[in-house]
């Protein structure tokens, strides 16, 4: 078992394991409608485990392209006030803040993405970033980590919800398009895959 700091495992990088809800699949012109980070770290056994976890409902920016199928796919009224939205500024500033704060107690230099294909879900963090301006983001531009080719490596399959099964996690198919309930299995994958590595 290998037992090292974040900081070592990960090369400096600080995992933040993201998903994504969106009006389609195009970064620059679909909304971002809800947005959830899972934090990790390593326990006194030196294994991974989640530590924190962070969601928000988001308001598509102005002029966003909502597709309804993408709808139809998450489940998500973007017009209904019980989902309590709050605008892209609001959303990223208040994680960037908090994922800023965990990565420097981790003493790492930069967060990095992990995501199930995670250049979907990168490219809608890096386009929000881009449309509120927000200078300060922790993550890294274009690395990322993807659980997706991590489980095809290790599993020998690519989905998430089969992953899971094959990994022994539990994975409901009725909560599943939620990015709170994805980006948690996501992490749980992300925790197995890494402490099995480790054993090597």
């Amino acid at each position: 078992m290998i037992n090292l700091s974040m900081k070592e495992r990960f090369r400096g990088f600080f995992p933040v394991i993201i998903d994504v809800e969106t009006g389609g699949f195009n970064a620059a012109t679909d909304a971002l409608l809800e947005l959830a980070a899972v934090t990790t770290g390593f326990n006194e056994q030196g294994k991974l485990e989640i530590k924190n976890s962070y969601h928000f409902n988001v308001e598509p920016f102005e002029g966003a392209n909502i597709e309804q199928k993408a709808l139809d796919f998450t489940g998500i009224d973007p017009d209904n006030p019980l989902r309590g939205a709050i605008s892209e500024h609001k959303a990223l500033k208040s994680l960037f803040k908090d994922l800023r704060t965990e990565q420097k107690d981790a003493e790492c230099n930069r967060c990095v993405l992990v995501g199930h294909n995670s250049w979907f879900d990168l490219s809608f963090l890096n386009a929000a970033s881009e449309r509120v301006d927000i200078k300060r983001n922790p993550f890294h531009p274009f690395t990322s980590f993807d659980t997706a080719s991590l489980s095809a490596l290790m599993l020998g399959h690519t989905v998430l919800a089969q992953a899971c099964d094959l990994a022994g996690i539990e994975f409901s198919q009725k909560e599943a398009h939620s990015a709170l309930y994805d980006a948690t299995k996501t992490a749980e994958l992300f925790c197995l895959l890494v402490n099995r590595a480790n054993q090597f």
